[in-house]
């Protein structure tokens, strides 16, 4: 175990995993438990947030699991309220929810604009915004936004809506660096290429290869500088460094993880 996180008290949100395998969220959570940090790991499904809980308790970690749907004001208030209750503070926020469709303008369906907005962005405002006054009180801690590369670049295929909120999470997450930056409260954003972890398989298995999942991968690998997509670890091991005191003096950047992706597209 380390200690780059110990002592601390970490909420990650989306903690549990969409199918089989290691997203984002639970990579996360599992890491910032092994460096000390007690996990508070929320998300809409508790079997999944029950699952990343076992991980982490079997390898002898904190963590609690806790079943909320982050786009709602009341159900992240009382989060967090329990995560105080149960922990006495939070020093580290990482927002790791979102989900994304496929669509331009004309395609996508307003329903669905409003479903995505709310989930990807909405969320992590909800979640700022709650746990912000709590940071302030104990003078300081570090908020990690999960955004995307399609936020600053046209990733091959339409996907308005996760774009723009991923473009959304990146000023949310300057202005908070901003406000908050004489409290000792810092704001960072992780910008992830392209990525193989459970999430993909669905929204994109008929983007690329008519439904052969093999197919989509290796079409998605070939397209990546390093002939090969990141994994949740990628991201997790960013979040660590930008959660952690190492980071003390960065606030309000962009850290593109991504393989080279978008020093190719123009």
């Amino acid at each position: 175990m380390g200690e780059r996180l110990l002592n601390k008290v970490a909420i990650v949100t989306g903690a549990g995993s969409v199918g089989p395998g290691w997203g984002n969220g639970k990579a996360t959570a599992v890491l910032f438990a092994r460096e000390g940090a007690k996990v508070f790991a929320v998300d809409m499904n508790l079997s999944a947030a029950e699952e990343t809980r076992e991980i982490i308790e079997e390898e002898g970690g904190r963590c609690t699991a806790y079943q909320a749907d982050v786009s709602k004001s009341d159900q992240v208030k009382t989060l967090v309220e329990r995560c105080i209750d149960v922990y006495g503070r939070i020093d580290i926020l990482h927002n790791n929810v979102g989900i994304v469709e496929v669509g331009g303008v004309v395609e996508t369906s307003e329903q669905s604009w409003d479903h995505i907005l709310s989930v990807n962005l909405k969320s992590q405002f909800l979640t700022c915004k709650h746990v912000l006054p709590h940071m302030e009180k104990q003078g300081g801690g570090s908020i990690v936004n999960i955004s995307s590369i399609s936020a600053i670049r046209y990733i091959g295929y339409s996907c308005v809506a996760y774009s723009v909120t991923k473009a959304g999470i990146l000023q949310l997450t300057q202005t908070i660096a901003l406000d908050y930056a004489p409290k000792n409260i810092r704001a960072n954003c992780i910008l992830p290429g392209l990525l193989n972890t459970p999430m993909i398989v669905e929204p994109l298995k008929n983007t690329y290869a008519d439904g052969d999942i093999q197919k989509m991968i290796n079409i998605r690998d070939a397209q990546c500088p390093m002939k090969k997509m990141g994994d949740a670890w990628d991201v997790a091991y960013a979040a660590l460094f930008l959660a952690s005191d190492e980071a003390k003096y960065v606030t309000g950047t962009q850290l593109v993880v991504d393989g080279g992706i978008t020093c190719k597209f123009s």
